[in-house]
């Protein structure tokens, strides 16, 4: 069995989403979700769902390798970033390498790097008048969104608003996040 910890820091709906795609696998199950917000929605969903929480700070993140004690203790060997905001330091990234996925809500390299997340995306697409935009798939490295690209799914947005752009991505989120994080584990097995 390959072990998933998905990091989120809000609402929580990719997590869910991908926690129910994996519910019923053979061979792969969502095992912790994992914030940096103690107050984030996604710690109910994970409740709902029976998901084991893990909780951590700034402090435990940046200055410290306490939270790859706690994954190995987990037995945790994939990790999935779902709305997860910080930079991941570079010791989760040696000690994960190559199994760390994060989607990001545009077709990178446009629009990615610090601060371009959730709204502040969706309103510089619809800004630049963007006649397609999508989802970007890609590995994680010490840099926000330069990990190599995996997959990547377009949809038309042109004359869209950002809020309609945002659900035209979310759709490709929920429809393709947990196909390709299946694809990527299933090299590990």
């Amino acid at each position: 069995m390959i072990n998933i910890a998905i990091f989120a820091s809000g609402s929580g709906s990719n997590a869910e989403n991908i926690a129910n795609y994996f519910k019923d696998h053979s061979d792969i199950k969502v095992k912790l979700i994992v914030t940096n917000n103690p107050k984030a929605f996604v710690l109910e969903r994970a409740k709902k769902l029976g998901i084991e929480t893990l909780k951590f700070n700034r402090d435990e993140f940046y200055n410290s390798e306490k939270l790859v004690d706690q994954l190995k203790s987990q037995e945790i060997h994939f990790l999935v970033l779902a709305g997860f905001m910080w930079l991941v330091p570079a010791y989760l990234v040696k000690a994960y390498p190559q199994q760390i996925v994060n989607i990001h809500p545009a077709l990178l390299p446009k629009f990615g790097g610090k601060g371009m997340y959730g709204d502040h995306v969706h309103n510089a697409v619809a800004a630049a008048g963007e006649k397609e935009t999508g989802i970007t798939i890609h590995y994680v490295n010490e840099r926000y969104d330069e990990g190599d690209i995996i997959f990547q799914a377009k949809c038309n947005v042109e004359n869209l608003n950002p809020d309609q752009i945002a659900e035209q991505v979310h759709q490709l989120e929920y429809k393709h996040y947990p196909k390709v994080i299946e694809m990527c584990v299933e090299d590990l097995i």
